[in-house]
């Protein structure tokens, strides 16, 4: 499996209950995954453990062989950095970096930064003409292609992906849903997608459903 967890729980000092309460699940390598649940059931909680971006309170969080449950913060980043690809709603671009700038960003801290590859990604996602221009300068779809392209550009094994289309209007989530998807297929990484969207989940292979910090 190039995801599995086993009785993770994620508990946080200030809250009354935990947030994860012993969640077990395992992701093939190219399989994509849909998950779903209210806002505040512990979606994008799971999503940044998976990811590294935080730690379980106890449990096995294992990405492509490796526990991550006992690492600190910069072993957990440098698993994250070789392994794992997130896409976030907000974008996250850096607005000091051209498009071409923030597509190789990723790839450059993984140490396997190819131009010709990141090249190819911006001209699937429609980027090309748009490889000098600043995020400000684009539109909020034209950001998110921008933000898949960096996330892919790096070549991930797994891709976590937390509302990435939860900023934009329908037609155009439709459209840069349809292009993650299958980009991220072709590259032959699996997908975790967080969403509200019985719709978009429907799409993917798989869909788990999270209530009350257990999955089903």
């Amino acid at each position: 499996m190039l995801l599995h967890l086993q009785d993770v729980t994620k508990i946080y000092p200030s809250a009354e209950l935990p947030v994860l309460r012993g969640v077990t699940l395992d992701v093939a390598a190219g399989e994509m995954l849909a998950l779903t649940g209210e806002s505040g059931s512990g979606k994008s909680t799971l999503l940044h453990l998976i990811g590294g971006l935080d730690s379980a309170s106890s449990g096995t969080v294992a990405v492509n062989g490796v526990d991550l449950t006992p690492l600190d913060d910069a072993g957990r980043a440098a698993v994250r950095r070789g392994t794992v690809g997130v896409i976030f709603q907000q974008f996250n671009l850096i607005p000091s970096l051209t498009v071409a700038g923030n597509i190789a960003f990723q790839a450059r801290l993984a140490g396997c930064h190819d131009a010709g590859f990141a090249h190819d990604l911006a001209l699937r996602l429609g980027l090309v003409d748009h490889l000098t221009r600043y995020p400000e300068q684009l539109s909020g779809g034209q950001q998110q292609r921008v933000a898949i392209a960096r996330t892919l550009a790096a070549r991930p094994k797994l891709v976590l992906a937390d509302e990435p289309t939860g900023n934009l209007d329908e037609a155009t989530a439709d459209a840069v849903f349809a292009l993650m998807c299958e980009l991220v297929r072709d590259s032959g990484a699996a997908l975790v997608l967080v969403t509200h969207s019985g719709r978009l989940a429907a799409r993917l292979d798989r869909r788990l459903h999270l209530s009350g910090g257990l999955l089903s």
